[in-house]
């Protein structure tokens, strides 16, 4: 499994160093420094969610079935807590490694304040079921925390080499993109497996692409939140054991569209089509869901069960063949992105390398499910 990480740090790198809070770091640091981050966060979420898991369901915070709502039983919803400790966590493993946090970084402290300030609304809402435009406005204040701390879409580079800075329509849109995306991830989450692994493709995806774009940070975050993502969908991966609820789909949403941000639309290397493909599963369903609501004459906040997946679904897909088909896009998706930067070969052996380890915990996860309660981790 290690050998094929680290076959990727042989293969083509950049060739200039990096800067890491305004020092030059080598590119093979930063390769480190993800590969370490991704292993802290994706071990940490590990060993927390199972915990999270018993406590929830001691507690009763569950998600009762009924409704357009898929499962048969209650399941535990608090999963976003294990995705969030294992990104926090691991970001302060890397700092430790590394010797300092680049607070002076661009963005950094912004997708640090910003992302906390998410999880916690998602954490208000998953215990006391808040009102939607409580939630709005919820998002946009982190939203705007954010920007001013520095997570700014201050300019646009369109195909055809059209470069337009945003200047006072800069605030607008940032905020927008980061609500958007937050929302989008949260509007997918309606299968088991189908944000987790979403989120962890594109977490990998967006890791690639700001490593060759040479934004060290934002490959960090990637790679902290690829590896928070994965340890939560070993077990949330058909049949669950727990959902990560809003904490986890909008804080992981929040985290994605502020990485795209500080290292995709910070370089003229790639266009603004570039973080859209990356994320174009929810950006996909978000605009199909909110439109079809607009255009029937309904209020896009009301939740229905006509999402992209639901579709799937009607058209007789089992829950498994749905998600696959969702994972398959966003596979593809990546590959696109990857392809743009001329960094394939990289993110396909990262790409197959975890799928090897996600099948391996996963079967784990089901072997031990007979096991004594010393197992690790035991089903019940």
């Amino acid at each position: 499994m290690l050998s094929l990480f680290a076959s990727a740090s042989s293969l083509p790198l950049p060739t200039l160093p990096l800067p890491l809070g305004g020092v030059e770091v080598p590119a093979l640091t930063i390769q480190y420094l993800q590969l370490l981050g991704f292993f802290s966060a994706l071990i940490i979420s590990l060993l927390v969610v199972p915990a999270i898991t018993t406590w929830a369901t001691q507690a009763g915070l569950l998600d009762e079935p009924g409704g357009r709502k898929i499962h048969a039983q209650a399941i535990p919803r608090f999963g976003g807590v294990g995705i969030f400790l294992g990104w926090l966590l691991g970001l302060g493993v890397v700092c430790y490694s590394y010797g300092q946090y680049p607070a002076w970084h661009t963005g950094a402290t912004g997708m640090l304040v910003g992302g906390i300030l998410m999880f916690l609304l998602g954490l208000a809402d998953d215990k006391w079921n808040l009102s939607p435009y409580v939630k709005l406005g919820g998002q946009f204040l982190a939203a705007f925390v954010a920007y001013k701390l520095g997570v700014q879409i201050t300019a646009l580079d369109l195909p055809w080499a059209v470069w337009i800075k945003l200047n006072a329509l800069s605030m607008p849109i940032t905020m927008l993109w980061l609500v958007g995306i937050a929302n989008a991830v949260n509007f997918i989450d309606g299968l088991d497996g189908l944000a987790g692994g979403v989120s962890t493709l594109s977490g990998l995806t967006l890791a690639v692409v700001a490593v060759f774009t040479n934004q060290p940070l934002a490959a960090i975050m990637a790679a902290l939140l690829a590896g928070s993502s994965l340890g939560f969908l070993v077990y949330n991966t058909h049949p669950a054991k727990i959902f990560m609820g809003d904490s986890g789909s909008l804080f992981i949403g929040f985290m994605l569209a502020a990485i795209a941000i500080t290292g995709v639309l910070k370089t003229q290397i790639a266009v603004m089509l570039v973080p859209m493909v990356i994320l174009s599963v929810p950006i996909l369903d978000i605009v199909y869901s909110t439109g079809r609501r607009l255009l029937a004459g309904k209020s896009p906040f009301v939740a229905d069960a006509s999402h992209l997946h639901h579709r799937l679904l009607q058209s007789g897909m089992t829950q498994i063949g749905a998600v696959s088909v969702i994972y398959g896009v966003c596979i593809m998706s990546g590959m696109l992105a990857t392809s743009y930067v001329h960094d394939l070969e990289s993110y396909l052996v990262l790409l197959g390398g975890m799928a090897l380890l996600w099948f391996a915990l996963v079967t784990l996860r089901f072997s031990t499910a007979t096991l004594p309660e010393g197992g690790l981790p035991t089903e019940e």
